[in-house]
């Protein structure tokens, strides 16, 4: 399921008139319209490792009030575009920059952390397609973006780490079939 929001305007100044709201489950298992508070997405973007790891675990976003306002985040156009220019850059360095030659003698800057060449190589037409449902117009599942999300971000994941004993593929046939619910 995925996080429904409203826009509303209300009485304030300029540039503050719009207001969010999500729906959320009660307590009786009925949707409630709920407004969507600046500290609620602050709490958030605090918590969000942890909040990522419930909304990939397949969460619903409306079971609590901080999940609806992560999938808002992650969800969003802008995340979605960064999060698919990050995999294009993971892409574009394993395959233009050969493991022996020093970043320092070509013009493009290295990636933050080192990349596991090889095993990147050998997913590269999944992890392409996955920027292509991150790019796609139109919602998609959160659980799908908070995959790629952790994917991405993880330092110590099948990306980076090379003792890392994730598969990278099987996560991105994960995050492949939540994006194409």
């Amino acid at each position: 399921m995925t996080t429904t929001t409203r826009t509303t305007h209300t009485g304030s100044p300029p540039g503050q008139g719009r207001t969010k709201h999500v729906l959320l489950r009660d307590d009786q298992g009925c949707l409630a319209l709920v407004r969507l508070r600046s500290w609620h997405r602050l709490l958030a973007r605090c918590a969000g490792r942890r909040l990522d790891d419930e909304l990939a675990a397949g969460t619903s976003p409306e079971s609590s009030i901080r999940l609806a306002a992560r999938a808002i985040q992650l969800t969003s156009s802008k995340s979605r575009r960064d999060l698919a220019t990050s995999l294009e850059r993971i892409l574009a360095a394993v395959r233009e920059q050969p493991a022996g030659i020093p970043w320092g003698t070509r013009a493009v800057h290295p990636p933050r952390l080192p990349l596991c060449r090889a095993r990147i190589s050998r997913s590269a037409g999944p992890l392409a397609t996955l920027v292509g449902y991150l790019t796609a117009p139109g919602p998609v599942p959160v659980q799908g973006v908070a995959i790629v999300h952790q994917l991405v971000t993880n330092g110590v994941g099948p990306l980076y780490w090379q003792a890392c004993r994730d598969d990278l593929g099987d996560i991105i046939e994960k995050a492949t079939q939540a994006l194409t619910r």
